[in-house]
C-alpha cells in the first residue's frame, strides 16, 4: 500500500464512506422521529374516525340491535330506509330549512364583512366580536333565547312585533312552517358571524390599490362590492358554500334544542340526522341507522359538488364575458 507523506492514500475515501454512513443514519433517525411525531394523530384518527366509519359501512348491511348477534341482510336496510315516507319527509325538511337558513347567511355575510371593513366605521373590533358571538354561544343559552323569542304566546317578542304590523300571532313551536322558519332563523343567527369573519379575512387580503383606483374612476361602494369584492372573494365563497352545504345537511342541534322532547315525535321538523339518531338510539335499529348515514354521505357529496361547480361555472362564465 503506497503512502504519501506518511498518510495512506486510502484514508480519505474511507473517511468519506464513514461520513456517508453517519449521514444516512442521521437521515433514518430524522425520518423515524418524524413518523413518531405524526403517529399520535393517525392512531387517534384511526380509533375515533376511520374505524367508526368503516364499522358503520359494515353495519349498513347487517341487522343488529346492539345486543343480539349480527345478521347479514344485504341491501334490505337501504330498501327499508328508501321506502320509508318519514325518511323522504326528513330529506324535504332538511333541504327546505337548509336553504332558508344558509342562503341568507352567505349573502348577509358578504354584506356585513364589507361594512365591517369600511375605513370610516368606528368601534370595528366591538362589532366584529359582537357578530361572532352567536357562533361560540352555548346551545343551552341559544335554546333559552329562542324559546322566549318564538314562544306560542301572543306576548312573545316576535308575536308582539308581528301584532304591531297587523299580523296574527304565529304558533312557532306547533305549526309546520312556523317551526321551519324559527329553526332557519336560529341557524342564520348562529352561523352568519362565522361566514362574516371568513369573508372579512378575504376582503382584507384584497389590495387597497384596486379600491383606490375604482374610487378615482368614480365607482361607488356598491359598484366596488359587485365588481371588485365579489370576484376576488370567489375562493372564500366556494369554501363557505361547501361548508354551509355540509352543515345544512347535518342539521341536528337547532331542531332538537328548539323543540325539546317533542323533536323526535314530530314529522314537520324531522331532519336526516334526527331520523338517523331516532333509528339508532330510540329504536335500536343500528343497521338502518348506518344505511341512513351512508345515504347522507352520498347526498352531502352530490350537493356539495353541485354547489361548488355552479359557483365555479358562473365565475368562468363572467371571466369569458369580460374577456
Amino acid at each position: 500500500m503506497s503512502k504519501k507523506g506518511g498518510v495512506s492514500v486510502y484514508q480519505e475515501p474511507r473517511k468519506e464512506k464513514v461520513k456517508k454512513k453517519r449521514y444516512r443514519s442521521e437521515e433514518k433517525k430524522d425520518m423515524i422521529s418524524g413518523y413518531l411525531y405524526i403517529a399520535p394523530f393517525f392512531i387517534i384518527f384511526s380509533l375515533v374516525g376511520l374505524y367508526p366509519a368503516l364499522f358503520s359501512i359494515y353495519l349498513g348491511f347487517q341487522k343488529w340491535n346492539g345486543l343480539s348477534p349480527m345478521e347479514f341482510v344485504g341491501l334490505s336496510n337501504f330498501k327499508i330506509v328508501l321506502t320509508d315516507p318519514l325518511f323522504w319527509k326528513s330529506v324535504y325538511n332538511t333541504i327546505v330549512m337548509g336553504i332558508m337558513g344558509t342562503a341568507p347567511q352567505l349573502v348577509f355575510g358578504i354584506i356585513f364583512a364589507f361594512l365591517l371593513n369600511l375605513a370610516f366605521l368606528k368601534f370595528k373590533h366591538f362589532f366584529r366580536v359582537t357578530i361572532f358571538m352567536p357562533y361560540i354561544t352555548s346551545m343551552v343559552a341559544v335554546a333559552l333565547i329562542f324559546s322566549v323569542l318564538f314562544s306560542d304566546h301572543e306576548s312573545s317578542l316576535v308575536n308582539y312585533l308581528l301584532s304591531l304590523a297587523g299580523v296574527d300571532p304565529v304558533n312557532w313551536s306547533s305549526s309546520e312552517w312556523g317551526t321551519k322558519i324559527a329553526i332557519s332563523i336560529m341557524v342564520f343567527w348562529r352561523w352568519v358571524g362565522y361566514n362574516t369573519i371568513i369573508y372579512l379575512a378575504g376582503i382584507q387580503s384584497i389590495p387597497n390599490d384596486l379600491y383606490e383606483a375604482a374610487t378615482i374612476d368614480g365607482a361607488n361602494k356598491f359598484q366596488q362590492l359587485i365588481y371588485i369584492t365579489m370576484p376576488m372573494l370567489k375562493p372564500f365563497i366556494i369554501l363557505t358554500v361547501f361548508t354551509s352545504t355540509v352543515g345544512a345537511l347535518q342539521l341536528f342541534s337547532e331542531p332538537t334544542v328548539f323543540l325539546g322532547n317533542s323533536a323526535f315525535t314530530r314529522d314537520e321538523a324531522m331532519t336526516i340526522v334526527m331520523y338517523l339518531y331516532r333509528d339508532a338510539f330510540k329504536l335500536q335499529s343500528f343497521g338502518t341507522a348506518s344505511a341512513t348515514a351512508i345515504i347522507l354521505l352520498v347526498l352531502i357529496t352530490v350537493f356539495a359538488l353541485i354547489n361548488t361547480s355552479l359557483i365555479a361555472g358562473n365565475g368562468r362564465k363572467k371571466r369569458g364575458e369580460n374577456a
